[in-house]
């Protein structure tokens, strides 16, 4: 049985295998096993990778018939993993194998997940900074980076009740939200070994803002949504009683505005609305949550 696994998802990625494996095997010693992911490619990634399989016995080999992103590849991987600990890796060589041991050495200290910390100079940085800025204040992290290379304890993946597509980039903050204990390496970034990029897309920067907002509405508003919409509708209904009683004083001295008529009504509806999504958040997490106790409850009859 392997001390820790290494999931490496790969899509159209048979340019990097062979010097992957290579680097693989001559950086790390017994105690691991590798699992590549191919996610639907449509180039010889597969094939490769069985013929790889047979050289080095580590190797394990899963297909997805189509592709279905690297949160889908992540949990199939995690599925066929015999280690304890479960190490992240890229196909396309951008982190270092020697760096491995290192996180799993953090792991074996104590604590529950590693995550890497991108040193160098590397294309949309400032993207990058902006996007883990915005984490850290959203979701109280101390970590600098939640979108790099990885390592944690395999329980981590599976106290993880929802992983939707994409949210694989939001790890780090879902564990962090259950209590998981997490800390940080500083790892060098280098060029991609060969291939073409997966992630070039502007609009995939979009998304990844968007999913963002959405984790932080799961982890934050979620958790006590009357709190926040309650508060929120109050105050916007509040703000529209001030502006009403601001039209009457103006009405009084001769100086009607209609314009502000409308946007009283416009107030309070929209406060009266906001206060009522509170009520069906409340409903929907007093749902979620008993789903969760019912699903922790089968989890431990079958251990």
């Amino acid at each position: 049985m392997a001390k820790y696994s290494i999931i490496v998802p790969a899509y159209n990625e048979e340019a990097n295998l062979n010097q992957l494996l290579a680097l693989l095997a001559q950086e790390l010693n017994s105690d691991y096993e590798v699992i590549i992911v191919d996610d639907g490619s449509t180039d010889r990634t597969y094939e490769i990778s069985l013929e790889l399989a047979r050289k080095y016995q580590f190797l394990k080999v899963i297909k997805h018939p189509r592709n279905l992103g690297k949160t889908e590849a992540i949990l199939s991987g995690a599925q066929q993993a015999s280690g304890d600990y479960l190490v992240i890796f890229d196909a396309d060589l951008q982190y270092s194998p020697a760096d491995i041991p290192k996180f799993i050495n953090e792991l074996e200290r104590g604590y529950d997940m590693c995550v890497g910390w991108k040193q160098g100079k590397y294309e949309k940085k400032f993207v990058s900074q902006i996007y883990n800025f915005l984490a850290r204040k959203l979701f109280s992290l101390s970590v600098h980076d939640i979108n790099a290379m990885k390592a944690f304890r395999k329980e981590v993946l599976f106290e993880i009740s929802s992983l939707r597509k994409d949210w694989h980039r939001y790890l780090v903050p879902l564990a962090h939200d259950k209590g998981f204990k997490i800390t940080e390496l500083k790892v060098k970034l280098y060029p991609r070994y060969a291939g073409q990029p997966k992630y070039q897309s502007p609009f995939r920067i979009v998304i990844g803002f968007l999913d963002l907002l959405a984790v932080g509405f799961q982890i934050r508003i979620m958790r006590k949504p009357m709190f926040y919409l309650g508060l929120l509708g109050s105050l916007t209904m509040l703000l529209g009683v001030i502006v009403g009683i601001v039209a009457i004083v103006l009405r009084i001295f001769g100086h009607g505005f209609r314009p502000l008529l409308y946007l009283v009504i416009l107030l309070i509806l929209a406060g009266l609305l906001i206060f009522g999504l509170g009520f069906l958040g409340e409903a929907v997490a007093h749902i979620s949550e008993r789903l969760e106790r019912i699903e922790a409850q089968l989890k431990d009859r079958k251990k």
